[in-house]
């Protein structure tokens, strides 16, 4: 039996947030009263077995879950979310919340694993063309084309999870968590190409926002820049772009620096190579294609190396997902949104806790 002494209102709190749930909500579905709940929350008051149990029914979360150490999860002062203004206070919560698990989780492959060290420059009070080229320069790019976004971020020791929120208000959001430990949250129900943008985009937020304001349509649009110009560098897009000359030719060269056509048609016309009615007369043409909401020609898919060779290797040691969970007292259900797109997320087997190192950034080997 689980000593209600131990409960630690603010996992309380964190786990009615992640479902969504207002205090009326998780009073209505345990028969305890709004008041009640609050003063569970505040910690004036501590909840009985019984209470807790039917709490910890209600939320699908174990009852080992609202003991322990505060869970440490993003916060809205230091979150940058994209389309922030059209999202409800329920989702920004949920989404917040669920950065906290996926804090958990990341602290579990930290104890196993030797991850790389964040190597993200701070260009605090750049222009964004300006930032992109020297992140470029500093991660030595070149002006190659990127090929995967998520595996550059990863390689930089970005920490990089699936938006456990699946609606259209909530498009991606980024953090530093302590101001050390870089996050970048990406909606996998998107587009390929929309998702890698949204990585661009939350990169630019990583390091042109890093100690200032990181909300407003200002900043959105800076993030937006920086994005565009990191994907798709001045010199590349004027040494090629001349080729564009209909719509057809942009989904044909969209593969170059693998970007939606509606993103290559706005940069082509950003640098000077469309004039305004032609960007505007392609915008109209794709639109009319249906690719705002259906890539022509669409890319594969990026997901996560770190958390595949993570999975990989647990599978391989019979180690399963629950199995992961279990550790961290949450339930598995909790951990497949944060992972869904960015790695295989049926673990089969059961065993017991193994450690697990990674060496150089790349290969992971079992600790003996």
């Amino acid at each position: 039996m689980t000593e209600t002494s131990d409960f630690n209102p603010a996992r309380l709190v964190l786990a009615r947030q992640r479902r969504g749930w207002t205090k009326k909500s998780l009073a209505d579905a345990t028969s305890l009263s709004g008041k009640t709940i609050s003063l569970y929350e505040s910690g004036d008051l501590i909840p009985s077995h019984e209470s807790l149990s039917s709490i910890a029914q209600a939320l699908s979360f174990p009852l080992s879950f609202f003991s322990g150490v505060d869970v440490d999860a993003p916060t809205d002062e230091n979150a940058s979310f994209r389309s922030f203004s059209r999202m409800t206070a329920g989702q920004r919560d949920a989404a917040l919340a669920a950065g906290g698990i996926a804090y958990m989780l990341s602290d579990w492959i930290d104890s196993k694993f030797h991850l790389p060290e964040a190597s993200v420059p701070d260009c605090s009070g750049m222009d964004p063309e300006a930032a992109a080229e020297t992140v470029r320069a500093e991660w030595g790019l070149g002006l190659l084309s990127i090929k995967n976004m998520v595996h550059l971020l990863e390689s930089k020791g970005v920490r990089v999870f699936s938006l456990a929120e699946e609606t259209s208000q909530v498009n991606a959001f980024s953090c530093w968590r302590r101001g050390v430990t870089p996050f970048v949250f990406l909606n996998t129900q998107k587009s390929a190409e929309a998702s890698r943008f949204d990585a661009a985009h939350e990169l630019g937020h990583l390091v042109l926002h890093r100690h200032g304001e990181n909300k407003g349509k200002e900043v959105e649009n800076e993030a937006n820049a920086f994005a565009s110009a990191f994907l798709m560098p001045k010199q590349t897009i004027l040494a090629q772009g001349w080729k564009c000359r209909s719509v057809a030719d942009v989904i044909k060269m969209k593969k170059i620096w693998n970007v939606s056509a509606m993103a290559l048609a706005y940069r082509l016309g950003k640098v000077g190579i469309l004039t305004e009615w032609v960007y505007r007369s392609f915008c109209v043409e794709l639109a009319s294609m249906g690719a705002r909401t259906n890539e022509p020609d669409p890319s594969p898919r990026e997901t996560s190396q770190v958390l595949q060779k993570v999975l990989g290797l647990a599978r391989d040691q019979g180690k399963s997902l629950s199995a992961i969970a279990s550790e961290l007292s949450v339930s598995s259900a909790d951990l497949t949104p944060i992972l869904f797109g960015m790695a295989p997320v049926a673990v089969p087997g059961t065993g017991d806790a193994r450690a697990f190192e990674v060496r150089g950034g790349a290969g992971l080997r079992l600790v003996k």
